[in-house]
This record gives C-alpha cells, sequence and structure tokens, in this order.
C-alpha cells in the first residue's frame, strides 16, 4: 500500500510518518520501481503502535525504546513496566506542574479588577515587574 493508505489504515498522517522514518524511529520502507513507499501491514502494525503510545504522551526516545522492546521476544515484562512507571512519574510531575500554573493564573485572575483601569496584575506579573510602570 502507499503511504496514504498506510496514513489512512494507521491513523498516522502521511508528513508524520516521513518524519518517523527521517530520524530512524521506523525503518525505511521498501520503495516501488518507480520511488514511491510500498507499507505492509506490518508496518500499519507498527505505525498503530506508535500512534498509540504517542496518544499516551509517550516522547518519541520512549517510543524508541518500546519499539525495541515490542520486538525483542526475549524481553522482560519488568523492563516495559519500567518504562511505563517513568512515563507515569513523568505525567505526574507535569500535571503538578500544571496545577501550580492553574493556581497561579487563578491568583492573578482574582486579582485583576478586570475594569477600565489600566493597572492590571496580570499584565504586571508576565513583566516580572509587579508594580512597574509599562514600557514606553
Amino acid at each position: 500500500m502507499n503511504i496514504g493508505q498506510a496514513s489512512k489504515a494507521s491513523g498516522v498522517s502521511a508528513k508524520m510518518i516521513r518524519y518517523y522514518e527521517q530520524i530512524g524511529l521506523l525503518p525505511q520502507v521498501v520503495r516501488t520501481g518507480s520511488g514511491y513507499r510500498a507499507y505492509t501491514d506490518a508496518d500499519v502494525h507498527k505505525l498503530r503502535f506508535v500512534r498509540r503510545a504517542r496518544d499516551l504522551g509517550f516522547s518519541l526516545a520512549e517510543i524508541a525504546d518500546l519499539l525495541a522492546l515490542w520486538g525483542d521476544r526475549s524481553r522482560k515484562s519488568a523492563d516495559v513496566k519500567r518504562v511505563a512507571q517513568q512515563h507515569i512519574t513523568q505525567l505526574r510531575e507535569r500535571m503538578d506542574e500544571l496545577q501550580q500554573m492553574v493556581d497561579t493564573l487563578q491568583a492573578l485572575v482574582s486579582s485583576c479588577a478586570g475594569d477600565h483601569r489600566p493597572d492590571c496584575p496580570i499584565l504586571a506579573d508576565l513583566a516580572g515587574s509587579a508594580g512597574k510602570s509599562q514600557p514606553g
């Protein structure tokens, strides 16, 4: 199948398929005599794997590790679990960071009068100049 068909079957855009091949996440596929990429069902299966891993927020490096483990029949499930556990830890850290951002923005919004005056604690905080005048 061509790249468009592989894209449709896997849910991965043709642009991303080319990118994954370019960076070595996926091996270069066989090309036809006219130079078109020719994808197999196994290639599409691998693309679906990558898509699902991306949907779960794994980085490209983590996906490369998972692909290697997936292809290694002598792997230990503990190795796969370790990668997933590390990712959970990273996600929880990111959630904490996002919650801190929400809390900070909520405090700034609460302190903003939201009226006709130009003074705005939100802009002052973003400028790192709480209480300082705007650039002129």
